[in-house]
């Protein structure tokens, strides 16, 4: 019974924390509650979203298996803000969420160096500060160096239906006792988070004649960088939009008094941009409706999703306020909604790596971290998995940096900040989202991948001539130049484009043109024909944004730059303006030697960083 990694939990979080540890050699074993739930969609039966598909893009860019899962079982595939931006636009799929999890669950199973079994944590063996293995609720001891919590709703699992409460991780699924309480005897800081999910309802009960039909991509674009995307064309199926209705706020409101929101049943706080359908009653009153989304659960489309209408409150009202949307009048319900409190780690206590500060070799990963979404926690399972097999190797951890992913900036939120509500993934809180975009995910994080042992040679070697033909035609645009002949200047009019005064670097003329396309390209420029579609795709993108671009990676530069400078010993934070008492005592008590330990200080911010900077400067040029 012994291994070099273990997972607890079968989530997201921990299949990717499995994989990726089995997949770079590690003996590695998954414990779950139950198998056949191994990749279960607790709540909504989709996968990606704005910021969180470039999450689902970066992990298969490291060599995860949730963007292959996603194409393999999709049953919608959308790309959401596709007229602003390529920054903040988002992939997002309806996924068949039976086949999703009998996917997941095959591929853990016949993966090599990775064993399941279905038993129940219920505490660490630690030994002098350092973890040894678990053991279980069947007297089982399984031996590792290194384990991985990925625990999800589990711990202390509490479902509410109205006044009625349930122990329970999931509905119908056991709740992670035991376990929570060795956490609390140890000395974790533990807090407790709420989610929720919505009735789900019988396919034969909706009347979609009244409602809007949202389809799919015309030609949709796959999650994973593996796909082939020429020959990917999925059977779509479409979801339907309604509305609420002043009836359906009525009977809400006339019912707050039993919904465990509002009566202080639940202690734990909630998602904020995900409220419950009573919560957003409570606090957008003067909004006559709210959209409803609803989407097919399995190809065979016998069960809907709501998707808007979460929901704790009693089942004779979801009943009522179901019935009372259009469409849904007859509706046969065949899950009810429930809210469930958990317990969860405040993610100050891990390392960049999730390895914990209090006890080595313990790594954290998912929802038990303060995140919500399953995006989020296959991010940090896949992170945490690699990280435990590095530091088993003795070499050095994979850290991403906010410059460098979606994942560096989640994983930095989460342990320098820390959380008091589920964090969320937003393309607002990447400070360089120009650079990190899900279309080039793969030419950021790829050569990862390929080093760790989890994307095959053949895979880095393509990503790799894709670059460099990248890299040659944006150095041929800054380096040529068009000139304003009156051929010229009719060419651009003709195709309705401004007219140029003066001789324009190429890469700037490009940057001008209202509605890129590879067509308008070739026209201007016929010699770039030899370039493959993807990488023409890039150039149009790289060059409309060149300036901006060129500007966030100044900013890079100049904070790499920055993290090096060293922190006098005798430095006085005290005599720095612009710095808060909370973050003087900080410095104070960790005396780091550099501004990139600095960074890494829980609570210190990047504009912090920048004050510090300056004044060591300032400090250095006064003793000069």
């Amino acid at each position: 019974m012994n291994h070099d990694v273990i997972v607890i939990g079968g989530g997201h979080a921990g299949i990717e924390a499995s994989l990726a540890a089995a997949r770079m050699g590690a003996k590695t074993l998954m414990i779950t509650i139950l198998a056949e739930q191994i990749g279960a969609s607790s709540c909504n039966p989709a996968i990606g979203g704005l910021a969180k598909g470039h999450l689902v893009k970066e992990i298969d860019a490291l060599g995860g298996e949730m963007g292959l899962c996603t194409d393999a079982t999709g049953l919608q595939f959308r790309l959401l803000n596709s007229s602003k931006g390529p920054a903040v636009r988002g992939s997002r799929a309806q996924i068949d969420m039976d086949r999703y999890r009998i996917y997941m669950r095959d591929v853990c199973l016949n993966t090599p160096n990775l064993e399941v079994k279905q038993e129940i944590v219920e505490r660490l063996i630690v030994e002098d500060g350092e973890v040894k293995g678990v053991e279980t609720q069947l007297g089982n001891r399984y031996l590792a160096p290194k384990v991985i919590i990925a625990s999800g709703t589990f711990l202390n699992g509490l479902i509410h239906i109205g006044q009625r409460t349930q122990q329970a991780g999931r509905q119908g699924e056991f709740a992670s006792v035991s376990l929570a309480e060795n956490l609390r005897e140890m000395g974790f800081e533990i807090g407790r988070l709420k989610t929720g999910t919505c009735a789900r309802i019988a396919g034969d009960s909706i009347d979609f004649s009244v409602m809007e039909e949202q389809p799919g991509d015309e030609r949709p674009i796959p999650f994973s960088f593996r796909t082939d995307r020429e020959n990917f064309n999925p059977e779509q199926m479409p979801c339907w939009v309604t509305y609420t209705t002043e009836e359906t706020h009525r009977i809400i409101e006339s019912n707050f008094h039993r919904a465990p929101l509002f009566s202080g049943q639940i202690e734990g706080v909630g998602p904020r941009y995900c409220p419950s359908i009573e919560d957003k009653i409570d606090r957008f009153r003067d909004r006559p409706r709210h959209q409803v989304f609803v989407e097919p659960q399995t190809r065979e489309a016998d069960e809907f999703y709501l998707n808007g209408l979460s929901t704790s409150l009693p089942t004779d009202v979801q009943e009522a306020m179901i019935r009372s949307i259009s469409g849904l009048e007859k509706a046969k319900i065949v899950r009810w909604g429930y809210a469930i409190e958990y317990d969860f780690i405040q993610p100050t206590e891990l390392y960049h790596t999730l390895e914990s500060k209090k006890i080595r070799g313990l790594y954290w990963a998912g929802q038990v971290n303060g995140t919500t979404g399953y995006e989020e926690a296959a991010a940090q399972g896949l992170m945490a998995g690699i990280n435990a097999v590095l530091a088993l190797r003795g070499e050095e951890p994979l850290i991403l940096g906010r410059d460098e992913a979606y994942i560096g900036v989640l994983i930095d939120d989460l342990v320098t900040k820390g959380t008091n509500e589920p964090y969320r993934m937003f393309t607002s809180r990447a400070e360089y989202r120009l650079l990190l975009r899900e279309d080039n995910a793969h030419l950021r994080l790829a050569h990862y991948g390929v080093k760790l042992g989890l994307l095959p040679e053949k895979f880095g070697k393509k990503v790799a001539g894709t670059k460099a033909q990248i890299a040659e035609a944006l150095e041929w645009l800054r380096s040529h130049y068009a000139t304003p002949t009156k051929e010229f200047i009719a060419q651009l009019e003709a195709m309705g484009e401004q007219r140029i005064n003066d001789k324009t670097a190429w890469i700037d003329l490009l940057a001008r043109i209202a509605e890129p396309s590879r067509e308008k390209l070739l026209e201007l420029l016929p010699e770039f024909a030899k370039y493959p579609d993807e990488v023409i795709e890039q150039i149009l993108v790289e060059a409309k944004y060149y300036r901006y671009i060129e500007k966030q990676q100044q900013q890079i530069d100049r904070m790499h730059e920055m993290h090096t400078v060293r922190i006098p010993e005798d430095f006085d934070y005290r005599k720095v303006q612009g710095l808060s008492n909370e973050i003087v005592e900080k410095l104070e008590k960790a005396t780091p030697p550099t501004l990139f330990e600095a960074s890494r200080i829980s609570g210190i911010t990047p504009a912090a960083i920048e004050i510090l900077h300056v004044y060591i400067k300032m400090a250095q040029k006064g003793k000069a």
